[in-house]
């Protein structure tokens, strides 16, 4: 089968590096603490913007974001958040670039307590990548009460920029809920490596 004749969600169209991104990452499980950092701070970067957008930038985010590591971004200056607000590279909103920052902070401090970020973020569906069964776009949702209760611990943590909307499209992208259409091709796919998530990882 070739990239022509696979069956996709349609909302990634055509544009082969939105088809590369949805057939190769959205939907499957991550559970690296870092990874999950990135995933986060993307996807309240992409807020009121197309994901197509940040996609293309996230080569340049890496770069500008020392590859997403929470304790270098933890140490921005106002000199280096000046500098990001000059860079085409990324979105120059400076209410989100402070938000990175924050949440960095915001991660170290959990770590300091001794939590465990994949762990706390995965344990709001229990561990397990929640199945569900959507035919098109008319059955997606913008949240759930899941993501309403990750949005609100996380806000009491600190962390910015991670409204419920946010956190549902952050848990779509990490795996931690399979929405791709059930005539996707990596709707089964996903599927099948939810069945080997071990839930003894928290």
């Amino acid at each position: 089968m070739n990239n022509t004749e696979k069956c996709r969600c349609s909302w990634c169209g055509d544009d082969p590096l939105y088809c590369e991104y949805h057939d190769n990452e959205w939907g499957v499980p991550v559970f690296d603490e870092k990874k999950l950092f990135e995933l986060l701070i993307l996807e309240g970067a992409q807020a009121g913007l197309s994901w197509i957008t940040v996609l293309r930038k996230r080569d340049n985010y890496r770069t500008a974001f020392n590859n997403f590591d929470p304790q270098k971004i933890s140490r921005f200056t106002p000199g280096k958040i000046e500098k990001l607000m000059q860079n085409q590279g990324i979105i120059r909103n400076r209410l989100k670039i402070e938000s990175a920052i924050k949440n960095a902070k915001a991660m170290l401090a959990m770590k300091k307590n001794g939590e465990n970020f994949s762990e706390f973020l995965w344990s709001f569906v229990n561990h397990q990548p929640i199945q569900n069964r959507l035919r098109g776009m008319q059955d997606a949702v913008a949240t759930t009460p899941e993501s309403d209760a990750m949005s609100k611990a996380l806000k009491s943590k600190g962390f910015n920029f991670v409204g419920s909307t946010i956190c549902y499209a952050f848990m779509q992208a990490s795996g931690m809920v399979n929405d791709h259409f059930v005539d996707c091709y990596r709707h089964k796919v996903c599927a099948g490596l939810a069945k080997r998530t071990p839930s003894a990882r928290c």
